[in-house]
């Protein structure tokens, strides 16, 4: 089939769901639209396989590497001969991988939602945005235009808006969503300013023609003729661009709206939060790689706040209770990952390991991580309940969940021979052979991740005595995609990815010295022991240890009062500060002058407005004493 076929078709399809189920039957064949939106993912998912086949297997390939084409180029707005904005769709290795990854994903949301929002009001519109957020989601990976890639972006954000306000009637659901739109827009305003930036470097808008474009003038937008502030006009775009993809990837310190957003149904975590939306900005890195590694500052800056980020989230998971706010703090710290192994990767010549490696643990921590929250999503539907204190001995009662849970906390803990072990070790690998203190920081970070996983696998499923119970697990719809999960969460790690996806589009091997992965896996294990010590069965040393740590423990429990500080700045220094100081201003001296300057114009009105009385009498007499006035000037002046 004809790759300009399958992706047109691939974008339409989701589209055309959402606007006959949002306009047409959302609102009275809920149960409908949500089969109807289920089969158009399963031909959605088919065909990203079928591209994916034909891509790698057939005729990707040229000269021993990947090769990218543009099945699609059509001009769109003309502004002159050489600058224009088209709607291109680009095809390449990443952009096939995240295809498959994005509709394989929602496909198993799908499926998932079917059971899980059973009996919701507004079931059908709650499925005609999934297929919103997944038509975005397909067009930002394709994209071949900065700006196209922008608006779909921008799209990406007002589903994960839909969605994560879905339940609008909680004023909790309504706050996060208001949230994770407003914070995700101050970072795309920097995202906006870098692509502008950048289409002035080259003079071009075309993603592929501007990296070219750029990396022949490269010495001249570095040089001391072409900066600001002390830096290169190419550092400041670079570092905007990031501005936007640490916005929509929730990257330290503009993390702040991820765990609110699973106020959201749980699916949608799944989803939007875990699978697709969050690493959409470590696609655009990846997608911009020949760029930043043009500027080896940047880079060293994204290795350092992705760094930062793992370990940061992956300390506050240890304290939180409710089992989505602990995935969440998760996401961020395994999206630090990817970040760093990026970020490390900052040199010009060499293999890019660590480009290879995070784009294995994109597609790795995709089917781990939302097998983690359909799971958790099963664990609530059957207790009604997010509080892990409330949960325990639940194995017997959610046998799949239990099973299907354990295997995705083994992977995402870097246990052998589970997918995430070996997507870790790439990164660890690239951040030991890079820099040396980033590695010492991913390195405790996975211990911290074994630790906290298991502290939430075993107050969920063990910790208290079994006891009998009604709490069911669900129906097959909810265990498919558990189990279909849990078999790829095993094998997937056993793709050998470097020879699919590459910086240079060519084969490298991602070798596993497992004399090297001796550390980070006793660490892990040490984790999932110490773990296993607090929580394997009720007992007052969890308690104990939080007391004994004060002050500290209440801090990281609160998430370091990041919160709180924004409250204070936004409320006590802008609102309060900035913006009650600038409303007197403009109430008393700006429109104060103005209703000054219309008071005298008013005062000078009423003094003369007698002149003008209509008494032909009146204007008789007082054209009769000017004329002896200038009469009287006349024979003075004489």
């Amino acid at each position: 089939m004809n790759e300009g076929l399958i992706v047109t078709l691939l974008l339409c399809l989701p589209l055309m769901a959402f606007v006959v189920i949002r306009l047409f039957i959302g609102r009275r064949w809920q149960i409908f639209s949500g089969y109807l939106s289920t089969l158009v993912l399963i031909v959605t998912t088919l065909l990203s396989f079928v591209l994916a086949w034909q891509y790698f297997f057939v005729y990707g390939k040229i000269n021993g590497a990947y090769a990218l084409f543009v099945p699609i180029d059509l001009k769109w707005l003309v502004f002159t001969n050489q600058l224009s904005i088209n709607f291109n769709i680009i095809i390449d290795a990443i952009s096939v991988m995240m295809l498959v990854v994005v509709s394989f994903i929602s496909l198993m949301v799908h499926v998932f939602s079917l059971a899980y929002m059973k009996g919701e009001q507004r079931c059908g519109y709650y499925f005609a945005y999934l297929g919103l957020f997944t038509f975005a989601m397909l067009g930002l990976v394709l994209s071949g235009n900065l700006f196209e890639l922008f608006m779909f972006w921008e799209l990406v954000g007002i589903s994960s808006y839909l969605l994560i306000g879905f339940y609008y009637t909680k004023p909790e659901a309504v706050a996060a969503a208001k949230k994770a739109f407003i914070v995700t827009r101050f970072a795309d305003f920097g995202f906006l300013i870098g692509i502008l930036i950048l289409g002035g470097l080259a003079n071009n808008f075309d993603i592929i023609q501007m990296i070219s474009s750029i990396a022949q003038q490269a010495a001249l937008w570095q040089g001391a003729g072409a900066s600001f502030l002390g830096m290169s006009v190419l550092t400041w775009a670079c570092l905007l661009l990031f501005m936007g993809a640490a916005g929509k990837s929730a990257m330290f310190p503009l993390h702040i709206w991820l765990p609110d957003a699973m106020e959201g149904p749980t699916p949608v975590s799944a989803l939007i939060h875990a699978a697709t939306m969050v690493v959409a900005g470590v696609y655009l890195i990846a997608r911009f790689f020949p760029v930043f590694q043009m500027d080896a500052t940047v880079l060293y800056v994204i290795a350092i706040i992705g760094a930062g980020t793992a370990l940061f989230a992956a300390i506050i998971a240890c304290t939180q209770t409710d089992i989505k706010r602990i995935l969440a703090f998760s996401t961020i710290s395994q999206i630090g990952y990817m970040m760093l192994a990026l970020g490390v990767d900052d040199s010009l010549t060499g293999m890019h390991e660590g480009y290879t490696a995070a784009m294995f643990h994109l597609f790795t921590h995709a089917f781990f991580k939302s097998l983690l929250f359909l799971g958790a999503g099963a664990i609530i539907h059957a207790v009604h309940t997010n509080d892990m204190h409330e949960m325990g001995g639940l194995r017997k009662q959610l046998p799949v969940t239990h099973i299907s849970f354990l295997i995705a906390c083994l992977a995402i803990s870097g246990i052998p021979p589970f997918s995430g072990f070996f997507s870790k070790e790439a990164i660890l690998s690239a951040a030991y052979d890079n820099h040396k203190w980033i590695y010492a920081v991913a390195l405790i970070t996975a211990g911290i991740t074994a630790f906290y996983m298991f502290r939430l696998y075993f107050s969920v499923f063990w910790n208290k005595p079994l006891v009998a119970s009604s709490k069911k697990e669900g129906g097959w719809l909810i265990r498919i995609p558990l189990i279909i999960l849990a078999l790829l969460v095993i094998v997937t790690g056993f793709i050998p990815f470097g020879n699919f996806i590459s910086a240079n589009g060519k084969p490298l091997l991602l070798e596993i010295h497992f004399g090297f992965s001796a550390i980070p896996v006793s660490l892990s294990v040490l984790g999932i022991f110490y773990a296993a010590v607090l929580y394997y069965q009720e007992n007052n040393l969890p308690a104990l240890l939080e007391k004994s740590f004060g002050w500290l423990y209440v801090t990281i429990r609160k998430k370091f009062y990041i919160d709180e500080i924004y409250l204070f700045i936004t409320h006590t220094i802008v609102f309060n500060g900035i913006g009650n100081t600038s409303a007197w201003i403009d109430k008393h001296i700006v429109d104060g002058l103005v209703n000054l300057s219309a008071g005298i114009t008013y005062q000078f009105a009423v003094l003369i407005k007698k002149i003008q009385s209509g008494k032909i009498q009146q204007y008789l007499l007082y054209f009769l004493v000017g004329v002896l006035c200038l009469l009287a000037i006349v024979v003075y002046k004489n």
